[in-house]
């Protein structure tokens, strides 16, 4: 969400006649799109908004967008009290604002609608991946995420709205949508007539493209993971075989204590249901450790589940208290040094399933979508249906942008590979 918003933030000044520079000294405006899932991030915005206070022009304009912005609202003023602006997720497109009028200071960290969305102005050119938001917020509300204070309830954008930026992404370059939310498959839209939309609508709708060879979505929500989005993967050829299936925890009772109300049986039951709709379909996951009252026996439940389905590629983290949640002030808080050993022993155990899986496509051809060159300007860089990154020497002549890759080597980071030669 984060890539999507600094794409439309960068497109907004570009169409005011502005144009991006990496040199923070000649920059007039300098934009921090930001993320407080973790406090680390969070930690992380404030000394980076200290190194630009340094290093900016005295003219400058400088300021932030994003959740960090709503959690911290007029206190980042504060904090920092050269800042100009502090827009929250859903106010980034008054940026113009601050523009018109440099000498004012602009806070504005309203859980608004979809405002943004109608005044955005659509890009020239879409990258090969286009990231499309189709909803914002989420109802869950899960006792660990700071998600449904910054970016507030679930709100659904129309249907008709999401297949005309997918339109207009396919028309401008797009060759893979990926479509956003902080809880995707809870899309829901009832237009005027009464007629439901689901994110399986949006992906049949989208697949009928020419131009879009490629469809996937995140992040979903396991109980939100309906028959018919499973039936895709079993119909549709373009979705992608590979998705993101947040289980946080394998234990039942943190689970129930992260407010996450699915039982493992379900969501195996799911697991099950995906790989039965297409069988060479992958998942990855996201896992919190050390969670308020954590113990032992859960923390080797979670290992038992990872154990069991073999995330081919998965986030983990030390939990980390967010303010406005309700386990930042849970009891039996767990000590640092626990939370580090257990991350470590989960960390090494998905690295080496990730490092099989990768050394298990050696040998296999596959359709991969053209990233763009490496740092050296030796070796082009391809995206495999996994995600994984794969590299291949660069080639003379037209880089295709989509093609098919026959694996030669694998390491748990990334695959080597040389474009195959027709059957």
């Amino acid at each position: 969400m984060n890539v999507y918003d600094g794409q439309r933030i960068a497109a907004m000044l570009t169409a005011r006649g502005m144009k991006q520079t990496d040199d923070v000294s000649a920059a007039d405006i300098i934009i921090l799109n930001t993320c407080a899932v973790r406090a680390k991030a969070t930690d992380k915005v404030f000394s980076a908004l200290g190194r630009i206070r340094n290093a900016k022009k005295a003219d400058a304009l400088f300021g932030i967008v994003g959740c960090v912005a709503r959690e911290a609202g007029a206190d980042a003023f504060r904090r920092i009290p050269e800042l100009n602006f502090v827009l929250g997720p859903q106010s980034y497109h008054k940026l113009p604002e601050i523009l018109e009028n440099p000498d004012t200071k602009l806070l504005n960290i309203d859980l608004g609608g979809l405002e943004k969305f109608d005044e955005l102005p659509q890009m020239e050119k879409s990258p090969a991946v286009a990231y499309i938001p189709i909803q914002e917020g989420c109802n869950h509300c899960c006792t660990y995420c700071i998600v449904p204070y910054t970016r507030g309830r679930e709100i659904s954008r129309s249907f008709n709205d999401v297949i005309k930026d997918v339109n207009h992404a396919a028309q401008t370059g797009a060759i893979e949508i990926c479509f956003l939310g902080q809880n995707v498959n809870g899309y829901k839209y009832t237009d005027s007539d009464g007629a439901i939309y689901r994110l399986s609508d949006l992906i049949r709708e989208t697949a009928k493209l020419d131009a879009i060879k490629r469809i996937r979505f995140t992040s979903s929500y396991p109980t939100e993971m309906t028959d018919d989005l499973i039936d895709m993967f079993r119909t549709e050829p373009k979705l992608l075989p590979f998705l993101n299936l947040p289980i946080q925890s394998g234990s039942q009772n943190v689970l129930t204590r992260m407010n996450r109300p699915y039982s493992l049986d379900l969501y195996i039951d799911i697991v099950d249901k995906l790989k039965s709709a297409r069988s060479d379909i992958q998942i990855s996951s996201d896992f919190i450790v050390g969670f308020p009252g954590e113990t032992d026996e859960d923390f080797e439940q979670t290992m038992d589940i990872v154990k069991r389905v073999r995330y081919i590629n998965s986030y983990s983290f030390k939990y980390s208290p967010r303010p406005h949640t309700a386990a930042a002030v849970m009891p039996n808080q767990i000590p640092e040094s626990i939370k580090a050993k257990r991350l470590a022993i989960l960390d090494s155990y998905l690295n080496e399933i990730q490092r099989d899986f990768n050394l298990s496509c050696v040998g296999k051809k596959l359709n991969c979508l053209y990233e763009g060159p490496d740092k050296t300007g030796k070796h082009l860089v391809y995206r495999t249906p996994y995600m994984q990154q794969c590299i291949i020497d660069s080639i003379d002549g037209n880089i295709p942008s989509m093609t098919m890759i026959e694996i030669t080597a694998a390491n748990k980071a990334s695959l080597r590979g040389k474009i195959a030669k027709p059957d």
